[in-house]
């Protein structure tokens, strides 16, 4: 029996969440390696040998370590290519490279905005930390800019790269998720049709359903 590969961190985490959907779509085996982020375990030593800025996710597969949980995505889908959704990351360089591009998008133009807003408006008052206004309305401004375009995108196509799930819609599930669920920022999907759709169809995958429950269990 193959070794299960290992994640490190909380699944609370948007980068630890995306690697888990992706490994539970992939149906690959892991372990879970909690990280104590409070206590700072993620600057100790040992930890900062596997990830050496000391942020999470941190990944190992036997010998190979990895962090960056998109490159850690494409890893798992090219490593394990005939498990689970075999379509996952594109069968042929075009589908690849239609779904690198979207995923390029979400790292570049919807990640920036919709991270500042999760931290601002779910994470901060957790933390018991003033929330900035204005930071908050210039970042909603941001993200609904880019959900027009994506808006646009899904009036072409059931999903972001084309008519399957792919990472391109795996990689927006994290954060997305607190917008509309912890952060009271669902009219930023619900308002526009195609969107709406889309997202009630992602976020409805088993696969997310089961990194939701794993969340919860942390809390």
């Amino acid at each position: 029996m193959a070794t299960p590969v290992k994640v490190h961190g909380p699944p609370l985490s948007t980068a630890v969440s995306r690697v888990l959907a992706c490994l539970i779509e992939k149906d690959v085996p892991f372990q879970l390696i909690p990280v104590n982020m409070a206590k700072g375990e993620h600057k100790s030593p040992d930890f900062l040998k596997i990830q050496p800025f000391g942020q999470v996710p941190a990944f190992q597969d036997e010998a190979t370590s990895l962090f960056e949980s998109r490159a850690i995505c494409r890893y798992i889908c090219e490593k394990y290519p005939e498990k689970g959704n075999k379509g996952l990351y594109g069968t042929n360089p075009l589908a690849k490279a239609s779904i690198d591009q979207w995923v390029e998008a979400e790292g570049q133009s919807f990640n920036p905005p919709s991270s500042v807003l999760v931290f601002q408006l779910a994470f901060a008052p957790r933390m018991k930390l003033k929330q900035d206004q204005s930071l908050i309305s210039q970042n909603e401004a941001k993200l609904e800019k880019v959900l027009d375009v994506y808006d646009k995108r899904l009036g072409e196509s059931r999903f972001l790269a084309g008519d399957d799930f792919s990472l391109a819609d795996l990689s927006h599930l994290p954060n997305a998720h607190y917008l509309v669920n912890a952060a009271e920022r669902g009219e930023l999907f619900t308002s526009k049709k195609n969107v709406e759709r889309w997202w009630g169809e992602i976020s409805s995958r088993d696969s997310w359903k089961k990194v939701v429950d794993m969340q919860k269990q942390s809390t």
